[in-house]
């Protein structure tokens, strides 16, 4: 820190076209939450900026460096910035309700960071649905230390899914008619053309399933319409970053979305992943890969000769397409980019409802009967243990057994995606997809020991009355999660509904269980795929309160969210230090 604090407006580096070398100083920041006019390139409309502007911003930060932030709300209502995966003390989160009241209109709050972390992070607001109108930014966090790798540039490549309608208008619509943005329907052509390929009796009992549990095979983006944006710049003006041939360049993939899952490639160039949510990891070459609502993903790319390159973020729904440009010259124009792959559709295999399944939906009871069953979204009945009498040789391919006995996985033989073909990926071109199970730490932060227990979490919903909750309750009729300090929990992730959830725990890290002991990957934010069971520990070692919730906001707002409470503290049980924190 300087010898007298600093005072400037917040250090924002606009993200369009350029690269960041220099360390950011220590201060005192300034930062004014703002009404904005959003321009996509197809529509325009008001929105919420930062200091003024729509345009996405960079944030940067020295770790080591202890940050003073001063934000001013300019806007008639309460508002708030939640620091997403940095690790700070809970008054500091940002979470109106839970961590303090919120920024009222007129108001300034100062925030105080040690920032004691680095890597890829982001920030927006926590208040209502303010951050699908605009209100996000990115968070970088220069390292201390030398990298584990090399670079000789480095860009923000920032996603959204600006929708022409504002958050509380979607959530609105939804409420009223859940489909109501669904614009892939099934039509009588597509029942001629099933029953064509597979028979009529087995097109009618697949819609029959359909029929009976209130979803449709469509439902793997609630909202579609929107206008995908890079660096807030659509794909017929795209953003564009500056190479020079043979140069390593560092890209940091934030998806600050509301709703929408993007699979990311550049046709013509692999990419290195050297980072997942702000943590190295070894590096794993792929030429695509799935970025969830709120993760990051930091690739290198090394383009060798001179040219221009698309950079291709595609819906996992397939219904819309982000496009930036990689140009090692201005005005160089890349090949045109290629069309949307063909519409993926949900299987009774990705409800692990499948027949194969070994009668895993036996006894499922359907929504509409009590009102137990309607909170719980009709999955309370789903026998998710139903397979593990069967002896491993009889598991279905790609299938695995969990320690607890479950199984986890499916058909896609990846148990962190979909059971069935609806959302399995493959990359383009019969590439490499990234999966967690290729992610490995880089360097651990925490010992590899056993948990002192287990906590279920079961994601339901009911997407008829458009209602999604955590074990059949919504977060107004909840509980919360209350843990001690000190101790390893571990969660047990059971999706029981059709749509990928992306799981966040506010103020501590989440270990992905991939069966690599200490080196399992560390993130803030887990996608849970429909159907699968995913398993995670944490090291409670942030007393205070904190949230945990699906980051699709409009699942967020619909109940997907608990209050977590950590008590104790280092006076009353000490916890076992984890090594220096890097990313």
């Amino acid at each position: 820190m300087t010898s007298g604090p600093m005072r400037r407006a917040v250090a924002f580096g606009i993200a369009t076209g350029l690269a960041f070398t220099g360390a950011a100083s220590a201060g005192t920041y300034d930062i004014t939450v703002d009404r904005v006019t959003i321009d996509t390139g197809d529509f325009t409309k008001t929105g919420i900026g930062y200091n003024g502007s729509a345009e996405p911003k960079v944030l940067r930060f020295k770790e080591g460096e202890d940050v003073v932030i001063n934000v001013t709300n300019n806007l008639s209502e309460s508002t708030s910035i939640h620091w997403h995966g940095i690790i700070l003390p809970f008054e500091q989160d940002g979470v109106p309700g839970i961590s303090f009241n919120g920024i009222a209109p007129g108001e300034t709050f100062t925030y105080r960071i040690p920032i004691r972390q680095s890597g890829t992070y982001w920030f927006h607001s926590h208040t209502g649905l303010q951050e699908p109108d605009g209100a996000y930014g990115a968070l970088i966090l220069e390292p201390s230390a030398r990298e584990p790798y090399r670079y000789d540039r480095e860009y923000v490549v920032q996603l959204t899914d600006t929708h022409p309608h504002s958050g509380e208008r979607v959530m609105r619509n939804l409420k009223q008619m859940p489909d109501y943005y669904n614009r892939k329907q099934r039509t009588l052509i597509d029942f001629f053309a099933d029953a064509g390929e597979n028979g009529v009796a087995e097109t009618l009992a697949d819609r029959a399933q359909w029929g009976e549990m209130r979803m449709m095979p469509t439902d793997i983006e609630d909202v579609q319409g929107v206008s995908p944006l890079i660096n807030g710049r659509g794909a017929s003006t795209p953003w564009t970053g500056r190479f020079d041939p043979g140069e390593r360049i560092r890209l940091r993939f934030i998806n600050s979305s509301a709703m929408t899952y993007f699979d990311i490639r550049i046709p013509g160039m692999d990419m290195t992943v050297v980072q997942a949510d702000g943590n190295d990891v070894a590096p794993v070459k792929v030429e695509e890969f799935r970025i969830a609502v709120a993760e990051t993903y930091d690739v290198i790319v090394r383009p060798r000769e001179e040219g221009a390159f698309n950079i291709i973020a595609e819906s996992m729904g397939r219904t819309t397409m982000a496009r930036g440009v990689l140009a090692s010259a201005a005005g160089l124009t890349p090949p045109a980019p290629p069309p949307l792959r063909a519409d993926p559709l949900l299987t009774m295999a990705d409800m692990a409802l499948d027949p194969m399944m070994a009668g895993m939906h036996d006894g499922m009871e359907m929504p509409g009967e009590t009102p137990a069953e309607m909170s719980d979204g009709g999955m309370a009945g789903m026998d998710h243990s139903a397979m593990g009498a069967m002896k491993d040789d009889e598991l279905p391919p790609g299938a695995h057994r969990m320690p607890d006995g479950s199984i986890m996985g499916g058909p896609s033989d990846d148990p962190f995606y979909a059971n069935g073909s609806g959302l399995t990926p493959t990359a383009a071109e019969g590439g490499k997809f990234l999966s967690y199970m290729d992610l490995k730490a880089q360097s651990p932060l925490f010992p590899d020991r056993e948990a002192t227990r287990e906590i279920e979490i079961r994601l339901t919903g009911n997407m008829e009355r458009y209602i999604w909750s955590i074990n059949g309750v919504k977060y107004e009729d909840a509980d919360p999660i209350v843990l001690q300090y000190g101790e390893r929990v571990r969660f047990k992730f059971v999706n029981e509904t059709m749509m990928a959830h992306p799981m966040h725990l506010h103020g501590m890290w989440s270990i992905v269980d991939t069966g690599s002991g200490v080196r399992d990957p560390i993130k803030h934010t887990i996608s849970v795929a429909p159907g699968t069971i995913v398993y995670t520990e944490t090291e409670v070692d942030a007393p205070g309160q904190w949230a945990f919730h699906c980051h699709l906001s409009y699942h967020m707002a619909g109940g997907m969210f608990r209050k977590v409470i950590v008590e104790g503290g280092p006076e009353a049980k000490p916890a076992p230090a984890p090594a220096a924190l890097r990313g």
